[in-house]
């Protein structure tokens, strides 16, 4: 008799957490800002207790349901009424790439690495940073890039380094956050001294006033500096 009390149980609460999250609204699937997936958590623990006691009274875990969904179209309508309260539950975009260049502060301050970004950018087909105009990192966690309109280089475009860069596949990383990739540099064929010549021509002439550095199978060389100043 429990097993079927059980089994009954289960068909309830799918179908009453079903009909919260159609009542929540199909941004609930779309877009999960932080304020959404807390809702979506504490429903789906909620749901848990319910069917782990058989013994519970349903309102004991239905009650709690209705009540996170209650809250969560007020705050919906709040948010949507008040661009203040929209930025403090929801958060705002930010900018982690703007005209190539890559903000290191603000990249810090989400927590985000570069090979976190490396790995959306190519999830975007992106693989140069130097061909970025914007990547900007929405509320939701998500990564919106815009490529610039001219890439970096073209292929016609003649490249001095073209002929000494053997290895012709994706961007290579050479130098992050103010650490020389050695494995990367020998994948080339190249060596320090080639890298240090070549960050020397944008102006640097230390490995730590990196923050990073890619090459292409062209041979274009991207470098970021950690200043402010565009390299």
């Amino acid at each position: 008799m429990e097993l079927l009390i059980i089994f009954v149980r289960t068909i309830l609460i799918y179908f009453v957490v079903f009909l919260m999250l159609r009542i929540m609204g199909k941004r609930e699937i779309g877009k999960l800002s932080v304020f959404d997936l807390v809702i979506s958590i504490m429903i789906a623990e909620i749901a848990v207790f319910v069917l782990e006691d058989a013994h519970m009274p349903m309102a004991n875990g239905i009650l709690p349901m209705v009540t996170l969904v209650m809250i969560q179209l007020f705050m919906a309508f709040v948010t949507l009424k008040s661009q203040r309260f929209r930025t403090l539950f929801e958060g705002r975009p930010s900018v982690l790439i703007e005209h190539g260049k890559l903000d290191r502060e603000e990249m810090r301050r989400q927590r985000y690495n570069l090979d976190d970004l490396m790995m959306q950018l190519r999830q975007h087909k992106v693989m140069n940073v130097a061909d970025v105009e914007f990547a900007i990192l929405e509320a939701s966690g998500k990564l919106s890039v815009v490529e610039k309109s001219h890439p970096s280089r073209s292929a016609a475009e003649p490249c001095p380094e073209q002929g000494t860069i053997r290895y012709a596949g994706l961007p290579v990383a050479l130098i992050m956050d103010g650490k020389v990739q050695d494995d990367n540099l020998q994948k080339i064929g190249q060596t320090r001294f080639w890298l240090k010549n070549e960050i020397g021509k944008k102006g640097i002439q230390d490995f730590k006033d990196v923050f990073f550095c890619s090459v292409d199978h062209r041979g274009f060389v991207y470098v970021d500096k950690k200043d402010s100043g565009r390299s």
